[in-house]
């Protein structure tokens, strides 16, 4: 049986999702982050040993990376429903969306955020020169490509329900966390982008998605 080790606050929450939607037995383990650092504590790494999330176990099987995870489950329990299979007229779209969280916009969010972070952190006679250079940072490479895709995802979200179209399928799942992070510190606003913040409002209240975050019991991210 699969076992979710599911670190509060954090992208594991795509994994509860999907198997709360698929309905299949498995069991979860919840683990708080250190109150202090607010990374994850010594249990969790002594699963995964780099601290990140999400991670599973199978038997003799460890397995880490969102995407991996999503398709190692899905290997097992899915008829095409949350995968369109090869040759489907929504399979492009899917195939775009699920990467595109996880090779664009994840990793631009978090860049920014960490840059962000350092300049809350660095001693106070720094602090302007070290705004001034992630400000700066901001405005020339991570904003505009940022802006560039909240455009590209406002124009899916115009076009159809979910992102590979009228029916939810696992690129909204792995999609759906990295949404939460624009809506709430990534500049997304609704105002700017109302397709955007429609689907963030069926996904919070989509059925499986509200059962896991009902086990999760904390949120799905550090604010």
């Amino acid at each position: 049986m699969i076992t979710l080790h599911h670190l509060e606050k954090s992208q594991s929450i795509r994994i509860l999702w999907l198997l709360e939607e698929l309905g299949e037995p498995y069991e979860v383990k919840l683990y708080d982050r250190d109150p202090q650092t607010r990374l994850a504590p010594a249990a969790y790494k002594a699963v995964s040993p780099l601290g990140t999330a999400p991670v599973i176990t199978d038997g003799a099987v460890t397995l880490a990376e969102t995407n991996a995870i999503v398709d190692y489950i899905l290997d097992r329990h899915d008829d095409g429903r949350l995968r369109p299979k090869p040759g489907a007229p929504n399979r492009a779209k899917y195939l775009f969306w699920f990467h595109t969280s996880q090779g664009s916009l994840q990793p631009l969010l978090t860049n920014k955020f960490v840059m962000m972070a350092l300049t809350a952190r660095a001693p106070f006679l720094m602090r302007p020169v070290a705004k001034a250079m992630v400000d700066g940072l901001d405005k020339a490479f991570y904003g505009p490509r940022l802006a560039a895709l909240f455009r590209e995802i406002e124009k899916a979200l115009a076009e159809s329900k979910w992102f590979a179209g009228d029916t939810l399928t696992a690129a909204d799942m792995v999609m759906g966390y990295s949404m939460e992070l624009c809506a709430h510190r990534g500049g997304m606003t609704e105002a700017a982008y109302p397709n955007a913040f429609r689907f963030l409002k069926q996904m919070r209240e989509y059925p499986s998605y509200i059962r896991a975050m009902e086990k999760d019991g904390k949120g799905t991210i550090l604010l």
